[in-house]
C-alpha cells in the first residue's frame, strides 16, 4: 500500500458510502471513472446540493476507488453491507495515510491491550505525536485538528467500527469476511487487516 504525504483534506470528506456503492456498480457495469465523471457532471447522481460538492464527492470517492485494484468491485459487489462498509473504510484508509495511521496506530493498539475503547485525549495524543514527527502537520491549527478527529470518529462510526459514545467511544471489533480477507492479503494490504481486527 503506497504511503502519501499527511493531508488535512479529510476535514471536507464525508464516509460517502452509498456514493462508493454507487461508483462500484457502474464500475461493474462497465463504465470508465471518466465516464462516471460525466456522468455525475450532467446528472449529479450523488444528488449533492452543489456542483462543487459534487465534484468534491467524486474526486474523492474516485480517489479511493482507485487505491484497490479493480478486481475488488466483484468481491465487494458480492459482500453483505457490513463487509462492502469495511471495503469502503480499507479504501478511505488507502487514500489518506494519516487516517490510516490513526486507524493502525490508535484503534488497532487499543484492540491489542484489550482496551476496546478510546477516547478524545487518545486522539489529541495522537495529533501531538504526528505534529512532532511531520512539519507539515505541525503547522496545523488546533481548529483543524479538531475537525480531523471528528471526522475520523464519524468515519469510524458509519463504517460501523465505533458506537457514537460521547467523550469516549467503543471499538466494535469487526469478523473479516474470509473472502474479503483474502483478497486484501493477496493485494498487499495486510496492514489493513491487521488495523481492522487488532492483530500485530
Amino acid at each position: 500500500m503506497e504511503r502519501k504525504s499527511y493531508s488535512a483534506g479529510a476535514v471536507k470528506m464525508s464516509f460517502w458510502f452509498m456514493e462508493f456503492r454507487k461508483v462500484v456498480s457502474l464500475l461493474a457495469e462497465g463504465k470508465s471513472l471518466d465516464e462516471i465523471k460525466e456522468l455525475n457532471k450532467e446528472q449529479n447522481i450523488f444528488g449533492a446540493p452543489t456542483t462543487l460538492r459534487s465534484e468534491q464527492i467524486y474526486s474523492t470517492v474516485a480517489g479511493r476507488v482507485r487505491t484497490l485494484d479493480e478486481s475488488f468491485c466483484s468481491v465487494f459487489l458480492e459482500s453483505d453491507v457490513a463487509s462492502q462498509k469495511l471495503f469502503a473504510l480499507v479504501a478511505a484508509m488507502a487514500y489518506d495515510t494519516l487516517f490510516f495511521d490513526f486507524v493502525y496506530e490508535v484503534v488497532r493498539e487499543k484492540m491489542i491491550i484489550g482496551s476496546n475503547s478510546f477516547a478524545d485525549s487518545d486522539i489529541r495524543i495522537f495529533f501531538k505525536d504526528k505534529q512532532l514527527q511531520d512539519e507539515k502537520v505541525a503547522k496545523w491549527t488546533d481548529a483543524t485538528l479538531n475537525r480531523l478527529g471528528r471526522c475520523y470518529k464519524t468515519m469510524l462510526f458509519e463504517a460501523g467500527l465505533t458506537d457514537k459514545g460521547k467523550d469516549e467511544r467503543k471499538i466494535l471489533k469487526p469478523i473479516l469476511d474470509p473472502v474479503m480477507q483474502r483478497w486484501l492479503e493477496d493485494h498487499d494490504m495486510e496492514a489493513c487487516v491487521s488495523a481492522l481486527i487488532g492483530v500485530r
